[in-house]
């Protein structure tokens, strides 16, 4: 029963970076994809009837995180509290800059189009140290308490993860673009799509050569993953390459997951490791009567949020055109 929950919030967590990812990437791209005020307002309508949607995943995984597995909350959320709360900065200053960017026709938008730009490369920057010390180690002392070394959390592999999201979701931003952008602007979306897979395919390399010599305990399901990796960044590139957009978004996506996937199946079922200290997935769960009433809520959400994101996909499945109401 556990082992179904934490595959539960799997699946959620994996959704929230696979749907959310292209909404940071199309953030942080904004300034180099167009600078004019209409084509910039038509590139955040391509993202606007997504961008909600896409965060109600997160939504749904922390509140599953809370209610399933309290024991793993509290120690990971202490553990790495600087990048929680950074991670929060860089999510409300993104979101609210997208909300509030375009409500007055005549006002200047400078400030908050910084604030875009600046709250994705945030976001992306804080997700990737996050995962990346989830994989390395959190530092915490031998019973699990913060150990109150804050910059053992910017350790030069976490730095790795930290780079890499930024390409990462740039990548996945740039391939969204590639299927939603106005059809005039596709060549561009591709060719920084194009540009950003030498760098994803770095990190990917490094962090997988380097996670060889340092990582112990790596179990069959976390090596599948990195293949899976691998096979998603080349699904990518070969669908840019052979002009199947959609094809290339469907491997981004993939790929964007794979470092939450990771994480959670790297030394399953220990979920949460440091030097000295270890936490199984039995021991990060709730009790059985919790699970019970969480069985009733569950499988109804999961059920209106994947029929909403397809109806919302289904909706809006062609590129962004002059009939196109933006939102943003």
């Amino acid at each position: 029963m556990v082992t179904i929950w934490w595959c539960v919030l799997g699946l959620l967590t994996c959704g929230y970076f696979a749907l959310a990812g292209y909404d940071y990437g199309v953030g942080m791209l904004l300034p180099a994809f167009e600078t004019g005020e209409r084509r910039r307002r038509q590139t955040l309508g391509a993202l606007g009837p997504f961008f909600l949607a896409n965060e109600v995943w997160l939504v749904a995984a922390v509140g599953l995180l809370f209610g399933a597995f309290p024991h793993l909350e509290g120690k990971v959320f202490a553990g790495a509290y600087v990048l929680v709360v950074t991670l929060l900065l860089g999510l409300v200053t993104f979101t609210a800059s997208m909300q509030l960017r375009s409500r007055r026709p005549d006002a200047r938008r400078g400030a908050w189009t910084a604030g875009i730009v600046g709250g994705a490369v945030v976001t992306a920057l804080s997700w990737g140290l996050f995962l990346g010390n989830l994989v390395v180690g959190l530092p915490l002392t031998a019973d699990g308490s913060p150990s109150g070394d804050v910059l053992a959390l910017f350790s030069p592999y976490a730095v790795l993860w930290g780079l890499g999201f930024v390409a990462l979701f740039a990548l996945q931003g740039a391939a969204f673009l590639a299927v939603r952008a106005p059809a005039e602007l596709t060549g561009r979306a591709v060719r920084l799509a194009r540009a950003f897979t030498a760098p994803v395919l770095a990190f990917l390399v490094i962090a997988t050569g380097w996670g060889c010599f340092t990582l112990d305990g790596v179990t069959a399901l976390g090596v599948g993953v990195v293949v899976l990796a691998f096979a998603a960044l080349a699904v990518t590139w070969l669908g840019l390459f052979a002009k199947r957009y959609r094809v290339a978004l469907l491997g981004s996506m993939v790929l964007a997951a794979c470092p939450a996937l990771l994480a959670g199946t790297l030394r399953f079922p220990a979920v949460l490791v440091s030097p000295g200290y270890a936490l199984t997935v039995e021991q990060a769960a709730t009790a059985p009567g919790t699970f019970a009433v969480l069985a009733w809520f569950a499988p109804p959400s999961l059920l209106v949020l994947l029929v909403v994101q397809w109806l919302t996909w289904r909706a809006h499945r062609h590129p962004v055109d002059q009939r196109s109401l933006l939102h943003f």
